[in-house]
């Protein structure tokens, strides 16, 4: 008995360090953040992102698609972000500044990540290890420029889309979870290449799990992407659905095609028509994995955004974002290794004349991280396939307890903790 409560107290304690561990980083991660927000302007994108909020007061948030927008860039961002610009909009005028408002949510978004990524790791892997994975988000280098400094939503989008894997496959909430998938597509469109991998691992759970996750999804999306798509549904297409990125040539595939002089109609292809060809690649790639593996289905949309960066025709030093949590979660010295070479490259970015010129330096840094990157993405898939223990029957034996009545789950649960 003696040993018993002995291990008990030891238990309760451990648990109690990491959550102070976990705390405290969450702490550091807004702190960091919120320096550079309250003390900087911020990059273009916080002007562009204050014109775009300008204009949606003006046309509202539906018609802005169809708007010639003189002095502003395509409006491609889908319509949650629209209502938000909009709410923003009257907060400023109740006295809050735009550039700190536009650049909240993204800081909000890398707390709600670190707690995401220790929760995720901790239960594939030993807990000093989501310690260390939970740090690593909070003192990203990346993260930091994008998030406190840039102006721009794509963390807000990731943390989505991993909160609604995490939901999912391991809390078996599969309508919070299409809810926030939802969320996510909602926000920026580049976690589109989550959403089938998160239907595969829903209807890898039962008819039950698929049908409460499509609700959730679909109902959502009727409701925010609904009016648009009824009213200015060629807009919608032409901004948001038909976007290329952009036209500079910074980082990735269209970077090395242009060291190796790759003739220009054949970029020109890539760029263009060609980039779906590269995301049906991701999305294939990631319904694969998640199909192997369904109970890893955070780890696989981690690493499906990750490939969708590695292979995106379109480069932006807030893309480099996009990878950040998704190799923090498939494996700890991934993640490490990323964060240390590619946020170099963020910050000789961000650091230095334009954001959209990269000096010959940063470009050259830019491409180890990208092999970095490819590493990374490797070491992950190998990772989540080889895992001991992980057969078919077991993720169907785990998923199809999604669609369980609370209670029996709950009766499992204590008949395990019995033993």
């Amino acid at each position: 008995m003696g040993m018993s409560m002995r291990a008990l107290s030891d238990s309760r304690a451990m648990r109690r360090g990491q959550v102070v561990a976990v705390a405290v980083a969450v702490v550091i991660c807004l702190a960091i953040r919120l320096f550079f927000l309250l003390t900087t302007h911020g990059r273009a994108d916080v002007d562009i992102f204050h014109g775009f909020a300008r204009a949606i007061e003006q046309f509202g948030p539906i018609r802005v698609y169809e708007q010639p927008l003189h002095g502003l860039p395509v409006y491609n961002h889908p319509p949650l972000a629209g209502w938000m610009l909009l709410g923003m909009s009257e907060l400023e005028r109740m006295g809050i500044p735009f550039l700190v408002l536009i650049r909240l949510p993204a800081t909000l978004a890398d707390a709600v990540s670190v707690v995401l990524v220790f929760e995720i790791v901790r239960q594939r892997a030993r807990v000093h290890t989501a310690v260390v994975c939970a740090w690593t988000v909070a003192l990203s280098p990346i993260l930091v420029c994008v998030s406190g400094y840039h102006g721009n939503t794509d963390p807000v989008a990731v943390m989505f889309a991993l909160a609604a894997a995490y939901l999912l496959a391991d809390r078996k909430r599969p309508l919070a979870a299409g809810l926030v998938a939802a969320l996510s597509v909602s926000v920026k469109f580049i976690p589109v290449v989550a959403i089938p991998v998160l239907l595969v691992v829903a209807a890898r759970g039962g008819q039950r799990v698929l049908v409460r996750f499509s609700a959730g999804l679909a109902g959502l999306m009727t409701l925010v992407w609904g009016p648009v798509l009824l009213t200015v549904p060629g807009a919608l297409k032409d901004n948001v659905l038909n976007y290329e990125g952009s036209r500079y040539r910074l980082w990735g595939l269209i970077r090395f095609a242009d060291w190796l002089d790759v003739p220009e109609p054949a970029i020109a292809f890539a760029k263009g028509p060609g980039h779906l060809l590269f995301v049906l690649l991701c999305v294939a790639v990631g319904v694969w994995l998640a199909w192997l593996r369904p109970d890893g289905a955070p780890v696989v949309v981690g690493l499906t955004l990750a490939l969708l960066l590695l292979l995106s025709t379109a480069s932006g030093a807030h893309y480099l974002s996009w990878a950040v949590v998704g190799l923090c979660v498939s494996g700890m010295w991934a993640g490490l290794a990323y964060n240390a070479v590619v946020g170099v490259v963020a910050y000789l970015a961000y650091t230095g004349g334009s954001i959209v010129i990269w000096s010959r330096e940063t470009l050259l840094l830019g491409a180890f991280g990208w092999a970095v990157l490819a590493a990374g993405i490797a070491s992950g898939m190998y990772r989540l396939l080889i895992r001991p223990g992980a057969t078919a029957g077991n993720h169907l034996q785990a998923l199809t307890k999604i669609g369980a009545p609370r209670s029996e789950r709950a009766s499992e649960l204590a008949d395990h903790s019995a033993k």
